[in-house]
Parts: structure tokens; C-alpha cells; sequence
């Protein structure tokens, strides 16, 4: 559902932080080829038996710490299978995206380019691997468009709410738009006073994911609107 009709007043922003996974990367293309090669892998080795567990395990998990995710998505293996299976992903997904083919959501590009002419400073926040977050925006060519790339794996934050707080005091930001599908990013920018713009297109949430938002978006490119629109 589209808020757009309403048009509702919202603050300038100083800086707008952008979480990367269901938000401005459409996972699914690097995720699923990667995750059913990783658990070929784990077979190989001997660390895993058994049937690859159900896809939906895996998205349903996106946006959650690392550690969570193994433990939605095997939690009869072991802590050293976990930290395997980090690696191989890890690896696997840094392989695919330089292969090319992984997907952007729609005017992803063309609205942070339009968004970063209006002097809006445009910052990621995510729970991802460093290694990770930073692959995909040189591959996908964002780089120049962000003062700074922070992850929970850089960063070593224990939750989003940390690591937004975090990205905040160290680039001076007094007020801020957190973007983002899940749960976890709406704590994050509630938990630290910010406005909240809920991402409704990716649709691995469950029904109630973005309950608390300022505002929920069903296209990317309504942040311009919105933005051309705060007072």
C-alpha cells in the first residue's frame, strides 16, 4: 500500500541511511544460487547430511545477524558448521556478484543519484559481512553516492539500533531517515530518535514487519517525492 496519496509532512532529513538487503538489493539474485551451492559444499566435507533445508528459511531470515540466520536455518548443526557455512556464503555470494547478473530493486540508482544532487548525505546500515555490502555497491557502481558503508560484521555491533547509533554520532548526523523492510530497522530508527520509512516491495517480511514506521513505501522511487515534499 502506498502512502504517497497522503503526502505526509516529514522533517528535511540531514542524512538518509539505507538498509541493503530487500532495500536497495534484490537479494534472492546472489542469495539462492549461492545457498544451494554452499550446502552442496557442506555434503562434500562431510559437516552437513541430509536434503538443502527450505529456501523460505533463508529469506525469511534476511536482515537478521549471521548468527541468528544459521540457527533459523540449521539449528541441529553445530556452532563450527555456523561459522563454515559464514565463510562458504560469504565466498560464494563474493563470486556471483562479480559474475554479474544480481538485480538492483527498480531505480535504485537513478533515485540515490537524484537524492545525492539535492546534498542529502546517503550512508548504509546493514547486518551484513563488510566484505559483503562493500561488493555489492562497487559492482553495482554506488560508491560514490555514499559518505559511508556501515555493517554489523565492520562494525562488530550487536543489533541495528547499535549500529545506527553508531554511524550517527561518528558522521554527526542530528537527523536522519532510516530505510529499511524489517522489524530490525524500524527498532533501529525509532530506538534512536530518527523518522522511519518502511520498504513494502521486497516481501520477505511477515504482514506486521514495518508496524511503527513513519512512513511505508510499495516503490523505491517515492523517496523522492517524499523527500521534495518535508519541510
Amino acid at each position: 500500500m502506498s502512502y504517497e496519496e497522503q503526502q505526509p509532512k516529514l522533517k528535511k532529513p540531514e542524512a538518509i541511511v539505507f538498509d541493503m538487503d530487500g532495500t536497495l538489493f534484490q537479494t534472492e539474485s546472489l542469495l539462492l544460487p549461492a545457498y544451494h551451492k554452499m550446502f552442496d559444499i557442506l555434503r562434500e566435507e562431510g559437516l552437513y547430511s541430509g536434503p538443502t533445508p527450505p529456501e523460505e528459511r533463508i529469506l525469511g531470515s534476511l536482515g537478521m545477524l549471521l548468527a541468528q540466520i544459521w540457527k533459523n536455518v540449521m539449528p541441529e548443526a553445530d556452532e563450527a558448521v555456523h561459522r563454515r557455512a559464514d565463510e562458504l556464503l560469504l565466498q560464494l555470494e563474493i563470486e556471483g556478484l562479480e559474475a554479474g547478473g544480481t538485480l538492483l530493486y527498480p531505480r535504485v540508482v537513478e533515485t540515490l543519484r537524484a537524492l545525492h544532487e539535492r546534498g542529502v548525505r546517503l550512508f548504509v546500515a546493514s547486518n551484513g559481512l563488510a566484505d559483503y555490502i562493500h561488493s555489492i555497491v562497487v559492482v553495482h557502481e554506488l560508491k560514490e553516492l555514499f559518505d559511508g558503508l556501515y555493517s554489523a560484521g565492520g562494525q562488530g555491533t550487536a543489533t541495528k539500533t547499535e549500529l545506527l547509533g553508531l554511524l550517527l554520532k561518528e558522521n554527526g548526523v542530528g537527523s536522519a531517515w532510516m530505510v529499511g523492510d524489517r522489524s530490525s530497522d524500524v527498532e533501529a530508527g525509532k530506538g534512536n530518535g530518527q523518522t522511519v520509512i518502511g520498504c513494502a516491495y521486497a516481501g520477505f517480511g511477515r504482514q506486521d514487519e514495518l508496524k511503527g514506521s513513519d512512513v511505508i513505501i510499495s516503490a523505491f522511487d517515492e523517496l523522492i517525492g517524499l523527500y521534495d515534499n518535508t519541510e
